[in-house]
């Protein structure tokens, strides 16, 4: 089925919202005649899954929701389609830019071509891509984390945990940045106990095979690693983690989230308890500090790079068993102090 683009729109005006994106499946209806530009801030254009992942997505739109609460300016979201290319990614992108939207912001490493082709096209635009750094421009801004410094630390604490002496990884698709989180987290385990053996997977070799937007291929993955004795899974899957999580609680062994707190999102209250912890990376601080650059007529571009050492990575403590354990607290407290003093070296392949 054909996803429906969601726009959303910020502030009190009444005037209705278009996007040029019939190549993506919108239309378009109206233009900006009947609103300023000026009043336009921050639009970014969802990955695969779209709003409602409770993870990546989600995360960005927590960013852009806080930038038009500060700002007081109309701001848009919009989704995927399935089946796009770039030249579809980029018209969306550039249709934004068109309106008046700054930021624009891809969500994702799929939109590298389509931000380098909308920021060429509209230079004075600052654009924003998350988790790519391969597009070098004047007016872009590459949104990338320390993802593997995370995951080392959830390696850390599933080696803590496990009873079984078996733990889990599953990834949504077999590229370089899920192996980051692979890298960290079975480095994490294995330096905090050798003895403890990890089962790791991927669900697909591309996106388009539903790697990061298919609940039942995470729940089968954490399954058949549940029948492997593991009693400790993280996964790093988007939208699939949540099926993991789902056969986790069902199995009554601890599941590790990924990039949002997924312990406090309201679509997964009822797997909360069996939820550990999750290995976040601060996207919508992200997001929120591009749009706050470019509202202070200042707008960062370049490599900007989020890590242990500047709190954009880390492990949420929203559960209590979690954040109640002192000695697994010192644990890992230990090794984050280690990590930012460069003692270790976490590996990222």
């Amino acid at each position: 089925m054909r996803r429906i683009s969601r726009i959303t729109v910020a502030g009190a005006a009444t005037a209705s919202l278009a996007l040029a994106l019939s190549a993506c499946g919108g239309t378009s209806t109206s233009s900006d005649s009947d609103e300023s530009k000026s009043d336009k801030g921050l639009a970014i254009a969802y990955d695969v899954g779209g709003r409602g992942d409770q993870s990546f997505n989600d995360a960005a739109y927590a960013g852009l929701q806080r930038a038009e609460k500060e700002f007081g300016y109309k701001t848009a979201d919009v989704e995927p389609t399935d089946g796009e290319t770039d030249a579809d990614k980029e018209q969306r992108l550039a249709s934004l830019a068109k309106q008046g939207y700054d930021p624009v912001i891809g969500v994702g490493y799929a939109y590298a071509a389509a931000v380098k082709g909308a920021a060429e096209k509209y230079p004075d635009t600052t654009f924003g891509i998350v988790d790519d750094s391969t597009v070098e421009m004047d007016n872009v801004a590459d949104l990338v984390f320390a993802e593997e410094e995370a995951s080392y630390l959830a390696g850390v604490a599933a080696a803590e945990t496990t009873k079984t002496d078996v733990v889990g990884f599953i990834g949504g698709v077999d590229i370089p940045l899920i192996h980051k989180f692979r890298a960290g987290f079975e480095q994490g385990v294995k330096d905090t106990d050798p003895d403890v053996k990890v089962v790791s997977q991927f669900l697909t070799q591309t996106a388009e095979e539903g790697g990061f937007s298919s609940p039942d291929k995470g729940k089968a993955a954490a399954e058949g690693q549940i029948e492997k004795k593991a009693d400790v899974i993280y996964t790093a899957a988007g939208l699939s983690g949540q099926g993991a999580i789902e056969a986790a609680a069902a199995n009554k062994v601890w599941a590790i989230g990924v990039d949002s707190d997924q312990y406090a999102q309201e679509a997964l209250a009822k797997y909360k308890d069996s939820i550990l912890t999750s290995a976040t990376k601060d996207v919508a601080k992200s997001v929120y500090k591009l749009a706050q650059s470019v509202e202070d007529k200042a707008p960062r571009t370049g490599i900007l790079r989020g890590d242990l050492s500047t709190g954009e990575v880390g492990l949420a403590n929203s559960n209590p068993v979690f954040a109640d354990n002192a000695k697994l607290q010192d644990v890992i407290e230990t090794a984050k102090k280690k990590i930012v003093n460069g003692e270790i070296k976490v590996q990222s392949s």
